[in-house]
């Protein structure tokens, strides 16, 4: 049974162009890229939103940001939690094939990467025509790794469905997941409805909601092992007697059509209703950046490049050199008979350095701070501390509690 919108070349050292898009041949299976040149050929105009100012412009002493062609679109420093760039980052859009940064996400918090996966006939056949697939077959086997591989690198429609039903027992259930590991990272606009992206009108998300799922993936260690693998080999299957080759289709990494330095890895995706969308990470010096754009034309990456320009050629990130000494909290003079070494306890400490991102040459000493206790459920409490520009959030600092207050009562006799 055909489905999905690859066309798969069996053939030993062959290279080929299809549609505009260069595929990527070795001997084996080869794979039409997924932005074919449908969805990079430069649009013969600016998209409606192209001039719009970006709304970071209306900071007192931020340079002026870069127009693009995305309707939407964020950039932060994953490092200090700074968002440099901001356009529209609120309005409700469709994320496409970046819902697979989610789905990855939750893979690598819940699932054993050497276990096997078996394809259902649902994951198998469940994707509509038209969508990226490596043609996985019903019973097939793969590795979870292997899956989340052809996942990340082909955007692997069918693989979202048989890894959600491996993570949670049915794609519904993982999808119910999804909204709430979205709630939990404090996404306020998004609802997922599928694990793959593919278009659905109650499937949306936001710039800045996906800059928090994008962010939180990427301090994900073994996430971070599929978003920056450029190849990656699935040797023959029970199925499959064939290797199959994929490559990332992210065109700004080394040795693709719109290389740029310093980018790490990231996730494209492209529907008729979404365009393009696309998030990267990028890393020069001791600055990490992320770019969510949503909506764009010519696969989001000269949007990307854009941003990623502006970030690095105009902001620094700073130590603040706070000190490092623990804050101490005065007892009241009845707590002596209640806890140990009364009137010598240090309760909150910094456990690292504290930066901000400003923009190059900004003082440090002119940001305001405020300051606040976060009370946990469970475990010390911690002391925020955040750090502003005109009121723009720059940077933050933590304190953890070094003891926790019960640990401090004396222990009685019998």
């Amino acid at each position: 049974m055909f489905k999905g919108n690859f066309y798969k070349i069996i053939k030993q050292g062959m290279s080929a162009l299809l549609c505009g898009g260069l595929l990527f041949s070795q001997p084996g299976i080869i794979y039409a890229s997924e932005n074919t040149a449908a969805q990079v050929t430069a649009a013969p105009e600016h998209s409606s939103t192209y001039s719009q100012a970006a709304d970071t412009d209306s900071i007192k002493g931020w340079p002026a940001g870069p127009n693009i062609e995305g309707e939407s679109a964020v950039l932060m420093d994953a490092v200090t939690d700074t968002v440099l760039y901001s356009k529209n980052a609120d309005n409700k859009l469709y994320p496409a094939s970046i819902t697979k940064i989610m789905t990855a996400l939750l893979v690598c918090e819940n699932l054993d990467m050497n276990d096997s996966l078996t394809m259902s006939e649902a994951a198998a056949y469940g994707i509509e025509a038209g969508s990226s697939t490596i043609y996985a077959e019903t019973g097939e086997v793969f590795t979870v790794e292997q899956a989340v591989m052809a996942l990340m690198l082909e955007s692997a429609n069918e693989m979202a469905l048989a890894l959600a039903e491996k993570t949670s027992g049915s794609v519904k259930k993982f999808v119910e997941l999804m909204n709430q590991r979205a709630a939990q990272l404090g996404c306020k606009h998004t609802h997922f409805n599928n694990p793959n992206g593919l278009h659905d009108e109650k499937h949306y998300t936001t710039a800045s909601d996906m800059m928090k799922i994008a962010k939180a993936a990427w301090y994900n260690p073994l996430f971070r092992k599929f978003v920056t693998t450029q190849t990656y080999e699935i040797p023959p299957t029970n199925k499959q007697p064939e290797t199959r080759y994929l490559l990332n289709h992210h065109k700004m990494l080394a040795g693709q059509s719109y290389a740029y330095d310093g980018v790490l890895g990231g996730k494209t995706g492209y529907t008729t209703n979404a365009g393009n969308t696309l998030v990267t990470y990028a890393k020069r010096g001791n600055s990490i950046l992320i770019a969510v754009v949503l909506n764009s034309t010519n696969g989001a990456f000269p949007d990307t490049a854009s941003l990623l320009d502006y970030g690095f050629n105009n902001f620094e990130k700073a130590d603040l050199n706070v000190d490092p000494d623990p804050v101490t909290t005065p007892f009241l003079p009845c707590e002596k008979y209640l806890l140990k070494d009364n009137g010598n306890t240090s309760l909150f400490h910094y456990i690292r350095h504290v930066y901000v991102t400003v923009p190059t040459g900004t003082d440090t000493g002119t940001l305001t701070k405020k300051q606040w206790v976060l009370n946990n459920s469970v475990g010390p409490k911690r002391i925020k501390s955040k750090y502003y520009l005109d009121d723009h959030m720059v940077g933050y600092g933590m304190q953890y509690e070094k003891e926790i207050l019960s640990d401090l009562l004396l222990q009685t006799s019998l």
